[in-house]
């Protein structure tokens, strides 16, 4: 095998660890109403306020993966749409938390939120409104 080759694939290596190999569901507490697939996208695009968006740190693997699984757009399209939107007082971003577990109190304490875990982190506290896998 060549150099060429060979670096080749160990970067191809390196770079599917990045890979998100678990359902990602989007949740809410369990009193709330229905929430569709693209209320879902509006809330965490901006678009709508109807819902309280909580989200994960930004640039974390778990956040990444939600919104291009959501919206189709990667991260550097999600930081331009919040920056315009900030850049012009149209919204603020949803609330930022450390983690899976930190999202699920707030959301578990407050039936307009919404937020989005692991599948794995699930439990009886709330309510799957979405799967993105």
């Amino acid at each position: 095998m060549n150099t060429s080759a060979l670096g080749a694939l160990i970067l191809s290596v390196f770079s599917v660890g990045n890979v998100w190999a678990e359902d990602i569901v989007v949740i809410v507490n369990p009193t709330a109403a229905p929430i569709s697939k693209e209320q879902i996208a509006d809330l965490y695009l901006g678009r709508s306020d109807a819902w309280i968006a909580v989200d994960q740190v930004v640039g974390s693997v778990i956040y990444v993966e939600f919104y291009k699984k959501l919206t189709g757009r990667d991260l550097a399209q999600i930081k331009a749409i919040w920056s315009q939107i900030l850049f012009t007082s149209r919204g603020v971003p949803p609330k930022q938390l450390p983690d899976s577990a930190a999202v699920k109190k707030a959301v578990a304490a407050n039936p307009k939120a919404v937020g989005y875990i692991e599948k794995s982190a699930l439990d009886a506290s709330v309510k799957i409104a979405l799967v993105l896998d």
